[in-house]
């Protein structure tokens, strides 16, 4: 009698750590896609003060660095493509690549929620993505 009460509840907790840990990267995929729409939005709306909090500190201080201005008018200078679709996320662990219809943008996450570590990247075959904002 014992195996059938045991067997039953096994099952439930075997099935139960399975939809933690498969809910567990679906968090993650929302959070890239949301942090990579508020980015997009941002920039549609010439909102480069916004998009700067969305990027990567390291992102950011190369930006500026490179540029020798703020974020925003660095940012603003860049010429990078406004996307309006979505059109893949791809999360592995902390990092994330979010595909748009014209861009493609790679993400990290940190304590305070996914920022964008690189923009305007274009796939370049067998060779890394070429990206006109990216950390240093």
């Amino acid at each position: 009698m014992r195996l059938r009460i045991v067997r039953p509840i096994g099952l439930v907790l075997a099935a139960a750590v399975l939809l933690v840990g498969c809910g567990a990267p679906a968090v993650r995929v929302e959070g890239a896609q949301a942090a990579s729409r508020g980015f997009e939005q941002a920039l549609a709306a010439r909102d480069f003060v916004s998009a700067c909090d969305l990027t990567a500190p390291e992102t950011r201080a190369a930006l500026e660095e490179g540029e020798k201005q703020r974020c925003p008018k660095a940012l603003a200078g860049q010429g990078l493509p406004v996307s309006h679709a979505m059109a893949g996320v791809e999360v592995y662990g902390r990092q994330a690549m979010v595909r748009l219809d014209s861009d493609t943008l790679f993400l990290s996450q940190f304590e305070d929620g996914w920022k964008v570590v690189a923009a305007g990247c274009e796939p370049r075959g067998d060779k890394p993505y070429r990206c006109k904002v990216k950390g240093g």
